[in-house]
């Protein structure tokens, strides 16, 4: 049976960044006001009680840019996480190692040395965009080359490389995106996360948004837009880890959010739109399309892949049988195939 994985997630807002992305309200976005570094025990220990005892575990210090937080906490932070690797505690999930996120330029052969002396497993860049003209104009503070040496450091210490990237940042395009994926993708990392753009109040783009200078995301684009990315991963055979951000309580909250990609099955929406591109692939590929009228058509499906398959209120087989004038869709998932299959 394939062990289960779980992230312990300790989120640390804007500690240890020096910049304001115009994007950016890591406390509306996580929930989380304040750190408080005396409670991470706390959470991990609550957290560890709820996760079934045959899974592996890593502790993720999350939300803000961890490398660059003050050293000595940084060290109190990744000595914690250490214990629980060193010192699995008795009836529960054994903590396998640590895993951070963090900005491109925080990662130097200082950092370097400094989490080698401890079980990290992971890091995860915000990489955002690797067109210059699109973190300029999002006001990241650091340059795609920068990201690009940063990815090569984490890669060659031998940590896994997760690339964060976003969707509809001011002066982005799918055409920078598609690029951005595919970069992601040639710097050898071993997943990725998609984050459509989300519009916050009380950041510079919800001003942006306000004076007419930046148009903010529609979901129908997002999804579309992500589901472009997702497929570029997924050929080179790089796991997407997430799609869209963690929903928090905030997140469904008017006054926090003003407008964007905010649904809370966005990840669904999206591998909806994968599934159902595949799916008309394959159909097109039949060498007589009016053979198949008025005939139910079976798709099998990776196992846990109905629901995306058939799209949201099934609107994916709804499409299908309009467009091919199909009897109908069926959809059965199985534990031995990896991709899509079309029975007839």
């Amino acid at each position: 049976m394939k062990t289960k994985h779980k992230n312990i997630p300790i989120f640390i807002p804007h500690l240890g960044c020096p910049n304001t992305c115009v994007f950016c309200n890591q406390r509306s976005i996580s929930g989380k006001q304040s750190f408080c570094k005396e409670s991470v025990k706390r959470e991990i220990d609550a957290a560890l009680a709820t996760v079934s005892p045959d899974s592996e575990v890593e502790i993720a210090y999350f939300g803000g840019s961890f490398t660059g937080i003050d050293r000595e906490l940084m060290r109190y932070l990744l000595d914690l996480a250490k214990d629980y690797v060193d010192s699995p505690a008795e009836g529960l999930a054994r903590v396998s190692g640590i895993r951070m996120s963090t900005r491109p330029d925080y990662i130097d052969d200082g950092i370097m040395k400094i989490l080698s002396e401890y079980p990290v497993v992971a890091v995860e860049l915000g990489l955002q965009s690797m067109d210059d003209s699109v973190l300029a104009r999002s006001k990241r503070g650091h340059t795609a080359k920068q990201a690009e040496e940063a990815c090569k450091r984490i890669k060659a210490a031998g940590y896994s490389l997760v690339g964060q990237m976003m969707i509809g940042l001011p002066d982005s395009t799918p055409e920078k995106e598609i690029y951005t994926a595919e970069k992601i993708c040639d710097m050898g990392a071993d997943g990725a996360r998609i984050y459509p753009t989300v519009t916050f109040y009380d950041t510079e783009l919800a001003e942006m948004a306000a004076r007419g200078e930046y148009e903010m995301l529609a979901l129908d684009d997002a999804v579309r837009r992500s589901k472009d990315a997702l497929k570029i991963f997924r050929e080179h055979g790089v796991e997407c880890l997430r799609i869209g951000l963690c929903a928090s309580d905030n997140m469904g909250d008017p006054t926090k959010v003003m407008g964007g990609a905010n649904h809370p099955a966005l990840g669904e929406l999206v591998m909806g739109e994968l599934y159902y591109d595949r799916m008309r692939e394959l159909l097109d590929r039949r060498a007589d399309t009016d053979e198949m009228r008025g005939k139910t058509v079976r798709f099998v499906v990776p196992q846990g892949d109905v629901s995306k398959a058939i799209g949201q209120k099934g609107i994916n087989k709804k499409r299908l049988t309009d467009e091919y004038s199909l009897k109908g869709v069926t959809v059965t998932e199985s534990a031995d195939v990896d991709e899509i299959i079309l029975n007839l």
